[in-house]
């Protein structure tokens, strides 16, 4: 399963993220967030990671110019759509080689998932995160997982939303996404990780392997 963990602002923090199990490091490429990190700034996170951790740029209605400068920056593997991009934009960024395309819906009702079967066609992989009317993301609001039972895309997808060590298992336990996203739920602060509940997080999944 994929283990993402976003907002990551802090090279060392990074670091013991990536060497405590996270699969997946993701940065904020959103000036208006609090954990907003420039493209130089990626790159020494990025600088200190192992070869095989997935590092995705988060934007949010940028332009294709802005977003593939960033890539190329930063040293990203991929780009995490987070506003209101349109499946063609999505298709647009396909110039971009060997670069995994994530679009993230925010999902308020069931026609969040119609939409999310309109994307499938153009990117890899769907990310589902709670809609919230001022914030895009890291809100620490958690989905109605019961909405997502019958939910199989054609594509992988990764679960956000609120979600903490405490609830993963819950989540887990009623829904089989190819992976996690977490970001407020192992926080102190915005883009200040709290590294005991990151070590948490993993031990709970661990937990649940052994068992």
């Amino acid at each position: 399963m994929r283990i993402k963990i976003c907002g990551i602002t802090q090279p060392d923090q990074g670091k013991v993220i990536a060497s405590l199990g996270a699969t997946t490091l993701g940065f904020i490429c959103v000036p208006a967030s609090p954990r907003y990190v420039s493209a130089k700034q990626i790159r020494a996170v990025v600088e200190q990671l192992p070869e095989k951790i997935e590092r995705i740029g988060v934007f949010a209605n940028s332009s294709a110019e802005e977003i593939c400068q960033t890539v190329a920056v930063a040293g990203l593997t991929g780009v995490q759509l987070h506003g209101d991009e349109s499946p063609e934009f999505c298709h647009q960024l396909r110039s971009l080689p060997n670069i995994e395309i994530i679009k993230a819906l925010r999902v308020r009702s069931s026609e969040a998932l119609t939409q999310a079967e309109i994307y499938t066609s153009w990117v890899d992989t769907l990310l589902l995160d709670a809609y919230h009317p001022q914030m895009l993301g890291g809100t620490g609001k958690t989905l109605d997982w019961t909405t997502l039972c019958q939910f199989q895309p054609g594509c992988s997808w990764l679960l956000a939303g609120g979600l903490t060590p405490e609830n993963i298992l819950d989540a887990l336990n009623q829904l089989q996404p190819n992976g996690i996203d977490l970001s407020s739920g192992v926080e102190r602060a915005p883009g200040d990780k709290d590294l005991d509940k990151v070590a948490q997080l993993f031990e709970q999944l661990r937990s649940r392997s052994e068992g």
